[in-house]
């Protein structure tokens, strides 16, 4: 065992695959993203079709893209979504008004949808053609370490970024840089873990299987909770965690509160978007992999339940702090959120595992998947819609409400679980 282990760490293909996640994290961008949009003169309804444009394009795309994936290979396809990811980035740095960025957002959804799942079934590959598979946890929670490392330096260096680059726009065209880095890494990936298959799958046959498979989960009624509420709780937080770029900039603008040393204004608002993304993703991964310690003290059903609750709990805080303008509140409630959101996907694994037929595990993790987008095309326009016409405080007072109630016919009993 301990052979293997020493074996995987001084693997060259190991390293590729771990450094793929730190460069495909490096998105110098995403701790300014919304302040960039809604600088450009967009409103929150504007950048919430412009995610839900994303979202709906990565949805669309992401069962043809796997049957892509088995026609001209996995190799050629993680090389093309990178691609397409560069591309978005170009729409974004030219991006002048709403048509050119909602360009850069289709792209940026192709480039999603070509890379779902690509990579981790590569990495499958080359454990069992190694004979490395029993290992597998340990293989993703090393490469899932380094993806952490990479955001959460990508948070602190673009502080750098943002104070010395001519505009804010110059970060998509650094970005680019790490992405082709990485299309480089993929490039020297071995020819086996192409692995095309051009006989097997048609858009006909996923649908009738997809059919069937939703039929037999949906007889289930713990499951059908449990997809319910992992889709929803997720959602939610991915359509509103970027909402502190706006919120922060209006509390440390307004209230005269943002120098830094040095700088002030909105100088000051970058430093801490930078330094709170860059501080969430470090704490995020610690509560990702020590959430065990508190399910093994409760059920994994009971911590499932009382996230929930929590959220909507730390939602109805958040207006208030907002409304208040209570600047380290609401830097915490954002905190609690990251950590919870993180925290919350092992245990729905934990959970939705012990509660179906393990020919139905797969299934129910893409139906949840294409649920949460689905939700999020939706969302990310009305939440938009209602910060725009009342405040974000009303926003977040709704969506906590919302999220109590809902709980109340979500939550999983811990009744015989079905292990077959």
């Amino acid at each position: 065992m301990e052979i293997n282990y020493k074996s995987i760490k001084t693997d060259l293909q190991i390293w590729k695959f771990c450094f793929y996640g730190f460069f495909k994290n490096l998105k110098f961008f995403e701790p300014y993203l919304l302040i960039y949009l809604m600088g450009m003169g967009l409103n929150l309804f504007q950048v919430g079709v412009l995610l839900s444009i994303r979202e709906g394009i990565t949805y669309i795309f992401e069962v043809p893209s796997g049957i892509l994936a088995d026609h001209y290979g996995k190799k050629k396809e993680l090389l093309l979504c990178f691609i397409f990811y560069i591309i978005s980035f170009v729409f974004f740095f030219w991006g002048k008004n709403f048509a050119v960025v909602a360009i850069g957002m289709v792209f940026f959804g192709f480039g999603e949808a070509f890379r779902s799942g690509t990579h981790k079934a590569m990495i499958l590959s080359y454990l069992e053609h190694k004979g490395w598979y029993y290992h597998k946890g340990y293989v993703y929670g090393r490469t899932r370490s380094y993806s952490l490392l990479g955001s959460s330096l990508s948070a602190f260096a673009s502080i750098l970024l943002v104070l010395n680059l001519p505009a804010l726009r110059w970060v998509f065209l650094i970005s680019i840089v790490p992405y082709i880095l990485d299309f480089i890494l993929i490039a020297s990936y071995p020819q086996f873990l192409d692995e095309r298959n051009v006989t097997q799958r048609s858009f006909s046959a996923f649908w009738r299987a997809s059919s069937e498979s939703l039929k037999s989960i949906s007889k289930n009624a713990q499951i059908k909770k449990i997809v319910m509420s992992a889709a929803s709780y997720d959602g939610v937080f991915k359509t509103i965690k970027d909402y502190i770029q706006p919120i922060l900039s209006t509390i440390v603008l307004a209230a005269g509160i943002g120098s830094i040393m040095s700088f002030e204004g909105e100088q000051s608002v970058k430093i801490y978007l930078g330094l709170i993304y860059g501080v969430f993703y470090i704490f995020s991964s610690q509560a990702s992999k020590n959430i065990y310690k508190v399910t093994n003290r409760f059920t994994p059903e009971v911590v499932y339940n009382k996230m929930y609750d929590l959220m909507g709990f730390a939602l109805l805080i958040l207006a208030f702090s907002i409304y208040m303008e209570y600047l380290l509140l609401t830097i915490g409630m954002y905190f609690v959120l990251f950590l919870m959101m993180d925290a919350r996907r092992p245990v729905f694994v934990d959970v939705s595992s012990d509660y179906m037929k393990k020919e139905q595990r797969v299934t129910v993790l893409s139906i949840e998947s294409q649920i949460r987008a689905l939700l999020m095309v939706m969302m990310a326009p009305l939440f938009g819609w209602i910060a725009d016409t009342f405040s974000l405080t009303i926003l977040f007072l709704i969506i906590g409400v919302i999220l109590l109630i809902a709980n109340r016919f979500l939550s999983v009993e811990n009744i015989k679980k079905v292990i077959e």
